[in-house]
């Protein structure tokens, strides 16, 4: 079987020599926003995010990631016509699959009930790369991936540039958020230094946000070595839940509601922060497929 990390490189060097769209320089900022369990609030944050991102004056795209229960759309309140499955199965190239929303972003849909990703043909592989290239004129790129340690998960995780790990102060969110690092920085990072954040989300108060991320990183630092870097935290708030019923992002009906001020918060940190040895789409395809 041929090397499929090795020719993916040359392909994207190829293609994106030939059709680079974007400025002299630019590099995408690809953030996976992932949690050790399901009910968290993962979803909710990477649209918020995104949409915080294009308030801010960026040019964003949401991929849904989770590839088995895909529900992005339901809070953007938007029916795709088309989503991954049908760049896979190389039906629709990856602009076809792009959908605009009223929020400033762009999206991708997932696909409900597939999960053979992490097992295509080289030909599928292929394609699949050579159509996500062209997604390389966005400055940010945000992955809302599966809850848990599935492969698909672990796949995006690997790939990012930035891995946001989500939480709640709730005991059993705890342990999960604590076992997906581990998996992560054991099995994931042995290649590379990997960027792993903490974002606790639903508290009541700052310093419970900061109790919960300390006792967190303190762990992950004692136990596995690791520097897991404290990102922020969310209110709880009734203005989500209500957003959800809405299906509007809070970012949109309440923008100046606590959870809305803490998402500007981050992203005002994140943008603060300098990457690393991005390497953009075509880094994210080579690691993403490197892992085969």
């Amino acid at each position: 079987m041929k090397d499929q990390a090795s020719e993916l490189k040359i392909l994207m060097q190829e293609y994106n020599g030939k059709n680079n769209r974007s400025a002299p320089g630019h590099k995408t900022r690809i953030i996976a926003i992932t949690s050790g369990k399901g009910g968290v609030g993962k979803t909710n944050i990477s649209v918020n995010m995104a949409i915080a991102y294009a308030h801010a004056g960026k040019k964003v795209l949401l991929i849904d990631g989770d590839l088995g229960m895909a529900n992005v759309n339901v809070l953007l309140n938007i029916v795709p016509q088309y989503n991954l499955l049908h760049v896979v199965t190389q039906q629709k190239k990856m602009v076809d699959i792009i959908s605009d929303t009223e929020f400033g972003i762009k999206f991708i849909a997932g696909a409900n009930g597939f999960s053979r990703i992490a097992n295509l043909s080289d030909t599928e592989l292929d394609y699949f790369a050579e159509e996500f290239s062209t997604i390389n004129n966005f400055d940010i790129i945000i992955i809302d991936t599966g809850a848990g340690i599935s492969n698909n998960v672990l796949q995006f995780v690997a790939a990012a540039d930035e891995v946001f790990i989500v939480t709640t102060p709730e005991p059993t969110a705890i342990t999960d958020a604590y076992g997906i690092i581990k998996i992560i920085t054991t099995e994931l990072s042995m290649e590379r230094e990997m960027t792993l954040k903490l974002l606790v989300n639903r508290v009541h108060s700052a310093d419970e946000g900061k109790r919960i991320s300390d006792r967190i990183i303190n762990i992950a630092g004692q136990f596995l070595n690791y520097k897991i870097d404290y990102l922020g935290f969310i209110y709880d708030d009734p203005v989500v839940t209500m957003s959800v019923i809405r299906q509007k992002p809070f970012m949109e009906v309440a923008p100046q509601s606590k959870p809305a001020m803490c998402i500007k918060h981050i992203v005002g940190r994140i943008e603060k922060t300098d990457l690393v040895n991005t390497e953009g789409v075509t880094g994210f395809l080579r690691k993403f497929l490197g892992k085969k």
